[in-house]
């Protein structure tokens, strides 16, 4: 594993190794950032400090990174003072610690905003970012309907601003090289591909009003959503389940992984049709207020087909595997996930396998990171500074992000429907209905 993990940080970053050389590199963190690179130097923040945050310190912390995290922003005191113990075991200084995001944003010595915060603030904080004058990365659903999606890709190219989203599989050496194979024909016509998750999440308390846990800005927290009182066990991980108001149910939360990983094998934009077979099937009586398990399937032109099949609370690896993506082709077969990927022949026999390790990314636990994160990140703070391209463009992940909010529509309206491929617009006066949201007062999204 080390090995590994020195080799790629050794190829990601060669170049900007040998600049350093071998003398600057014996310097302490400090020292380093105040002598090389300083025009280049990117000041960052990191909003939400859940699950999330801890992949990122590994790329932040790198010297190569070149990068001074300026500050740790949370609306819970714990997460951020947790946060502060835990970066300070890669970092030799101290971030300041805030509360409010805004304040964040108004300080124009920073550069770069991570956006790790709820699904309902995703869109939001991204543009009040961008609109401050920040590159953003943005984790996974880069957007909470389809109104915000296409306000984010808007919002890039009006305040020229890079804007990667954590899909980060885009930046895994052995998926790119497994798509490029595809592409180029190696299972002849890829056809159909198969996006999968299964996890066995438990039974979640039914919301009861309760008092706002000690250290949380609760109305801060709702932001942009419609605000209402607290119920228990809301702000920490429940609110993915508790209603549309703040997520985006299991499709958003991780489908988008591999619904993209698909769209990106099978070389499609917006489907023509969606539909979804989804229900709650576990605990019926618990506190879960969406589906918990969901069969959506998207057709495209030239007879291309997407399934995504995603059971929150049914751990059964039905394909070998807690998730990854099945693409089928005329002449074989290729699983891939995070790990590994594996090409078959149209017999199913082996024809290669690659395993990208040890120090690979978590799978269905909650949070984690890995080096395909830490490559991701790089990606971003090297097309900021104009050394690379984006592997994740907002402008393409949105449209696998599009693939999300279809199967959740179908889903809030019990039917599936045609979709405009040009632009991404259903064709069904009760879908486009819920093409946005309401929001707070003073709240509202805009450019």
């Amino acid at each position: 594993m080390t090995t590994r993990r020195k080799f790629i940080k050794d190829t990601v970053l060669s170049g900007t190794a040998i600049a350093v050389g071998s003398s600057v590199m014996g310097m302490s963190a400090s020292s380093y950032r105040n002598i090389i690179g300083s025009n280049e130097r990117l000041n960052v923040a990191i909003a939400g400090l859940g699950r999330r945050v801890g992949a990122f310190y590994e790329p932040i912390a790198l010297k190569q990174s070149n990068v001074n995290l300026m500050y740790l922003c949370d609306v819970m005191e714990s997460q951020r003072t947790k946060a502060l113990a835990n970066v300070s075991k890669h970092i030799d200084y101290k971030p300041k610690l805030e509360n409010d995001i805004r304040k964040v944003i108004d300080d124009k010595k920073v550069d770069v905003l991570f956006n790790a915060t709820p699904d309902h603030w995703h869109t939001p904080g991204s543009i009040m970012a961008m609109k401050g004058g920040k590159h953003v990365y943005v984790e996974k659903p880069s957007s909470h309907n389809m109104n915000e999606n296409e306000l984010l890709v808007e919002a890039s190219k009006k305040f020229n601003k890079v804007v990667q989203m954590g899909n980060q599989q885009r930046s895994a050496p052995h998926t790119i090289e497994i798509i490029r194979e595809i592409h180029n024909g190696v299972i002849g016509k890829a056809y159909k591909a198969v996006a999968f998750y299964s996890n066995s999440r438990g039974e979640v308390v039914k919301q009861t009003k309760a008092p706002v846990p000690q250290g949380l800005d609760w109305e801060l927290w709702q932001g942009p959503a419609i605000h209402r009182e607290y119920t228990d066990n809301t702000w920490n991980y429940n609110w993915h389940w508790y209603g549309w108001n703040y997520g985006t149910a299991e499709a958003g939360n991780n489908g988008t992984h591999e619904m993209d990983i698909a769209r990106w094998a099978l070389q499609v934009n917006y489907p023509k049709h969606a539909r979804v077979q989804a229900q709650k099937r576990h605990f019926k009586d618990d506190g879960w207020e969406m589906y918990d398990s969901m069969q959506a399937t998207f057709s495209f032109e030239d007879e291309k087909v997407i399934e995504w099949d995603g059971k929150s609370r049914n751990g059964y690896q039905t394909y070998g595997a807690g998730r990854g993506t099945l693409i089928y082709g005329t002449e074989g077969t290729v699983f891939v996930d995070r790990g590994k990927y594996i090409l078959m022949d149209r017999g199913g026999k082996v024809v290669k396998e690659v395993n990208a390790g040890g120090a690979g990314e978590a799978g269905t636990a909650l949070g984690g990171g890995g080096d395909i994160t830490t490559q991701h990140v790089i990606n971003f703070f090297e097309t900021i500074r104009g050394k690379e391209k984006l592997n994740a463009p907002i402008d393409d992940a949105n449209i696998s992000m599009a693939m999300v909010h279809y199967a959740n529509v179908a889903y809030r309206i019990g039917k599936g429907f045609n979709i405009d491929q040009n632009n991404g617009k259903m064709l069904d006066d009760q879908a486009m209905r819920l093409w946005g949201r309401d929001y707070q007062e003073g709240w509202e999204v805009t450019l």
